[in-house]
């Protein structure tokens, strides 16, 4: 080809229009394919990229943190009894936080509410996690530590059912499966780039301040996706009949789980499942530290590769869920997880380990997305916060319980019997959720049947 006979002007109309395609896909990445739902409001498509955005910064921030709190505390000297009251403590404040949240999503705007919590309260108490062991000794500084994460969960959940009210408005049925498993993409990129760049840092602070210089930059960054955040126009609401008020109360909520029984199985099951998770959760860090001996370098890795897992699962998963639904994803990456925690155990060292978190992130990119999506399908739409305050709750409350009972086994049997506990725990739930939810696909969402209620 003789370059000088090209017309410059075709050469940089070419140019043009390839990078029109290059930035209609990412724009449909990061938005979602056109659905006609969504025509009547003009301003849904930028709404979405911008949730899209939000959790893309968000997961930067939670990547100096998530990984990294029990080792900051193991680093001042916390034992087993205190990683397991911190996260024990981190779920009661999470499940104190979601019924007010659900009140505030009814009665108020949901974006203020959202943002105010989790995205100001929130980030404002990860500055306070970094300045703590400046003004306390280490023996202090561990139960100030503990106190600031629960309270910095109560202000997430407390935020949570708005949150997920408006997300519900924002995305449209029909395309919440891919749209997620986009949006989990740009979260999973996140955590592949960050967190290994976040245990450098630590190791190169040095012990303490490099975990305190971690959480100073996840309060920063974070900020930054509240500002993306708070750029969201929110929706009118969906106009459904409206549920009379009534007074809270133990008869008030049986009443809620007898109306709607599908939503009563999912989360009786996902008490159990979680359950079995939380009896072991906590001590994973615990395990690849002490026992493995991991330095913050390689759990930042570890992270990463789970992260890599996850972004690889996130379109096959998320084409599966639109395609045969959500309970049908829940019930295969549900029977695959157990073999997880199983594979830590038989580990001999934390490189070994590699290929299990590829895994471990290729599955649970599954099971979390299909797992937030059947939430929003079972959830009845009139009540959809309140509802989903009350499935958080299930959650948190079984996370509460769990790590308080793995802390006394943890010291009576050591770790690696937790890890084969928790395994067992899980099987059992991923059969329960098999038995009482089947899958039918009908225009590529999920509707679950409940075939035995009392059996969840």
């Amino acid at each position: 080809m003789q370059l000088r006979h090209l017309n410059p002007a075709a050469a940089w109309l070419a140019a043009r229009v390839e990078l029109a395609r290059v930035r209609y896909g990412a724009d449909e990445f990061m938005a979602g394919p056109p659905d006609p739902e969504a025509y009547a409001d003009p301003a849904a498509h930028g709404n979405r990229r911008l949730l899209w955005l939000d959790g893309l910064v968000s997961n930067i921030s939670e990547s100096f943190v998530t990984s990294f709190i029990y080792p900051f505390v193991m680093a001042l000297g916390a034992t087993n009894g205190q990683i397991g009251a911190m996260s024990a403590l981190t779920n009661l404040g999470a499940a104190l936080g979601l019924m007010p949240g659900a009140r505030l999503a009814e009665r108020c705007n949901r974006k203020p509410v959202a943002v105010l919590t989790g995205g100001v309260a929130a980030r404002l108490l990860l500055l306070v996690l970094a300045i703590l062991p400046l003004l306390l000794k280490p023996s202090a500084a561990i139960y100030a530590i503990i106190a600031v994460v629960a309270l910095r969960s109560m202000a997430g959940q407390l935020g949570y059912p708005a949150w997920s009210a408006l997300v519900a408005d924002l995305v449209p049925r029909a395309i919440r499966g891919r749209y997620f498993s986009a949006r989990n993409i740009g979260l999973a990129i996140a955590a592949l780039l960050f967190t290994p760049l976040a245990g450098r840092i630590i190791e190169l602070g040095g012990g303490v301040p490099g975990y305190q210089v971690a959480m100073g930059i996840a309060g920063l960054v974070g900020f930054g996706a509240t500002a993306i955040f708070a750029r969201i126009k929110e929706p009118p609401r969906p106009l459904v009949a409206e549920a009379p008020a009534e007074k809270a109360g133990p008869g008030r909520l049986l009443t809620l789980l007898r109306s709607a029984p599908r939503f009563t199985a999912f989360t009786g099951v996902a008490f159990i499942w979680n359950l079995a998770l939380m009896i072991a959760g906590p001590f994973f860090s615990v395990y690849l530290v002490r026992d493995l001996g991991a330095s913050p370098t390689l759990i930042g890795i570890l992270a990463a590769v789970n992260s890599l897992g996850n972004m690889m699962g996130q379109r096959v998963w998320g084409r599966l869920n639109d395609r045969r639904g959500a309970a049908w994803v829940m019930r295969v990456t549900g029977l695959a997880i157990p073999v997880v925690p199983l594979a830590w155990s038989l580990a001999p060292g934390p490189w070994w380990l590699l290929p299990v978190e590829w895994l471990s992130g290729f599955l649970w990119a599954g099971y979390g997305l299909a797992s937030f999506n059947l939430l929003l399908s079972l959830a009845p739409e009139a009540q959809r916060p309140r509802f989903t305050a009350i499935y958080q709750m299930s959650v948190f409350g079984s996370a509460f319980v769990g790590p308080l009972l793995g802390s006394v086994l943890a010291n009576a049997l050591t770790i690696r019997p937790l890890l084969w506990i928790s395994t067992a725990g899980r099987l059992i739930a991923s059969l329960l959720f098999l038995f009482t939810v089947r899958a039918d696909t009908e225009s590529g969402r999920s509707v679950a049947v409940v075939t035995n209620p009392k059996s969840a």
